[in-house]
């Protein structure tokens, strides 16, 4: 969506503000012996203090409320009986609704003691978003979002999953533009001041190849590597853009 009034980038301020405290307490949970879905529930229970309501369910009809990824999962991932383990890598997004608008954003954090390499996964993709934010500006292209991903993400010897990307956002999860991870040629639509786009690492320590799991729903690596995402729901300004989704 493009917002073209005061009260709309304050609903969507809103929204972002539950995606935010919904993954905060969701981190503060993350520990060796719980499990995706008591996970889960914490998150739910703040959207549904929030009163708003988990997007993925609403809109897709995901058998979830928030999206929980371990290690190679790389993103959907289904909250169940799995139990965190020391050393996992754990991806949670979070998109909500709230008064008829929506946001998103995702973490990545590491439990307890993790590998140097996986340590550096999850700085590469938070750094090669704030690489990204340098260019999301009004009058940029779409393209120059991904560029600047995968210079980062290449740079750190890692590889962008090509097949998953950002988005606009607003009415609904996924609207108008896609946002690729690497520079896209095709991707030539023109950065416009208002419009509200997610932008959102999504990377891999072996070759960014993932195949879709028997679930229908969790994307994995297709060499079994780690993975990492970082997400946040933005505004395009003029100048630097606003984050609705962080503090």
């Amino acid at each position: 969506m493009s917002i073209k009034t005061a009260e709309e980038l304050a609903s969507m301020r809103a929204a972002g503000l539950v995606v935010r405290r919904t993954l905060e307490a969701m981190k503060r949970a993350v520990r060796p012996g719980v499990t995706t879905a008591e996970i889960d529930e914490v998150g739910a229970k703040v959207i549904r203090a929030h009163r708003a309501r988990p997007a993925p369910a609403l809109v897709y009809g995901f058998p979830g409320v928030n999206l929980i990824s371990v290690n190679n999962e790389v993103v959907h991932g289904i909250p169940g009986a799995r139990k965190i383990r020391e050393g996992d890598v754990v991806k949670l997004d979070v998109t909500i609704e709230k008064d008829g608008f929506m946001a998103d954003a995702a973490l990545t954090l590491g439990v307890g003691n993790i590998s140097e390499e996986k340590s550096r996964l999850m700085a590469c993709a938070e750094r090669a978003f704030h690489c990204a934010m340098k260019v999301a500006r009004a009058g940029a292209r779409v393209s120059e979002i991904g560029r600047e991903i995968e210079r980062d993400v290449r740079r750190s010897g890692f590889s962008v999953v090509r097949e998953l990307e950002g988005h606009g956002i607003g009415r609904t999860i996924h609207e108008q533009p896609s946002v690729p991870n690497y520079r896209d040629a095709n991707a030539r639509e023109i950065l416009t001041e208002g419009l509200v786009i997610t932008v959102e690492p999504i990377i891999a320590a072996g070759s960014g190849k993932v195949f879709l799991g028997v679930d229908g729903w969790t994307v994995q690596t297709s060499d079994g590597e780690m993975s990492a995402h970082y997400e946040h729901t933005l505004v395009i300004a003029n100048t630097e853009a606003i984050v609705l989704t962080a503090a």
